[in-house]
């Protein structure tokens, strides 16, 4: 005969309804609270007995997903990061929109291609290329949020990075918090202050890619895009970031 305990435990499954995540919307930078990676664990009594006529049930709970182990977010928190992240795809640059550029890049595109530069560049002694690739992946992650801030939008420094710091706590907030996002806000705010040999070689590489980029809108479109080289004339900091914006404005001047 099944005992009293079984049939309140049986009771409380069969009218529990199932849980599920929200998805995000992306309408304000309001607080989101991810939600928990853990699941509720299955009841079992340990007083009830089974007769020797039924065989005794096993219940085993599942595995602790890896996010609990190691500080990764949980699937639902990763998912809702990922999609904010979708923005950088769909955003183009606003330099080449306000040039008219046809088909132009997108901030995703602009950092995929700082990334490549990253981990080709010759090693730096002192530098740790793997951080650089890093960083050149992030360092415009809260755009997603705020889109490309550029000079010309009559916005303060001061304003764009109170405006990008905030859309970066949130966006770590929607991560989970944990090492995962604790390492994207650090190579955020390491990249911003130009504060280590890392953040001056990327802070080149930005450069360089954009160069490049103009170069090959010239090319292509027959812009004329002075204004991108004049504006980091003489502002690189490494040798390689110096060696490869030179390379670029020689192949520009064999083209004209």
């Amino acid at each position: 005969m099944i005992s009293a305990n079984r049939v309140l435990v049986s009771l409380f499954f069969s009218f529990t309804p199932s849980l599920s995540s929200s998805h995000l919307r992306f309408k304000s930078l309001s607080s989101h609270a991810p939600p928990s990676p853990f699941r509720m664990a299955s009841f079992a009594s340990s007083s009830s007995t089974p007769s020797s006529s039924e065989p005794a049930s096993v219940t085993t709970n599942p595995p602790l997903p890896s996010a609990v182990h190691d500080g990764a977010p949980s699937p639902s928190s990763a998912i809702d990061f990922l999609s904010i992240c979708h923005r950088l795809k769909t955003t183009k640059r606003t330099g080449w929109v306000r040039k008219e550029v046809e088909d132009s890049e997108s901030i995703a595109d602009h950092m995929y291609r700082m990334g490549l530069m990253a981990l080709i560049a010759a090693d730096i002694p002192g530098v740790d290329r793997n951080k650089c690739v890093k960083m050149a992946i992030v360092h415009d992650i809260a755009e997603a949020i705020v889109g490309d801030i550029t000079p010309s939008d009559g916005i303060s420094k001061a304003e764009k990075s109170r405006r990008e710091q905030e859309a970066l706590d949130h966006m770590c907030k929607v991560l989970g918090g944990g090492s995962r996002a604790k390492e994207i806000a650090d190579l955020w705010v390491e990249y911003e202050s130009n504060s280590s040999q890392e953040a001056k070689f990327v802070k080149d590489l930005d450069k360089v890619e954009m160069i490049l980029q103009a170069l090959e809108y010239e090319d292509e479109q027959g812009k004329d895009l002075n204004e991108f080289f004049q504006s980091t004339a003489g502002k690189f900091q490494t040798d390689i970031g110096k060696a490869w914006a030179s390379e670029i404005v020689s192949r520009r001047r064999k083209n004209n």
